[in-house]
């Protein structure tokens, strides 16, 4: 991903809308594969910071500041793509994820799978 502009990061964050509590849903997406791997909340820091980094950069809303996802894991995500939708109020990263992007130590946080009998875990810890 070339570097963003700051007029660019600026104009990325006058269209986002953010809720009431200044955030964003964003999704992490495998940029190789398409999996979902996670969704997380971003302000307009961690925007600024994802955009500027190009890294996986969210808001903790129970610690009330921003992470970086893999700081203490090790398992960063660099940002390949940063999109929005069409009503502006969500976002997705495609990123390129090293290990676990769940803090389960699985590759997805999307590993509970509705089956017509059950709940099934469909992937198992690394």
């Amino acid at each position: 991903m070339p570097q963003i502009s700051p007029d660019t990061i600026n104009a990325v964050l006058e269209q986002l809308k953010f809720n009431a509590d200044g955030l964003v849903p964003a999704i992490a997406q495998d940029a190789d594969s398409l999996e979902i791997l996670m969704m997380a909340w971003q302000n307009k820091e961690a925007v600024r910071a994802s955009l500027t980094e190009q890294a996986g950069i969210y808001f903790s809303r129970s610690r009330q500041q921003l992470w970086r996802k893999g700081e203490s894991s090790g398992n960063m995500q660099q940002l390949i793509a940063y999109r929005f939708d069409c009503d502006k109020d969500c976002v997705v990263m495609l990123v390129k994820q090293t290990g676990a992007a769940c803090h389960t130590n699985r590759r997805t946080c999307f590993f509970n799978e509705v089956q017509s009998d059950k709940i099934s875990i469909i992937f198992e810890p690394l």
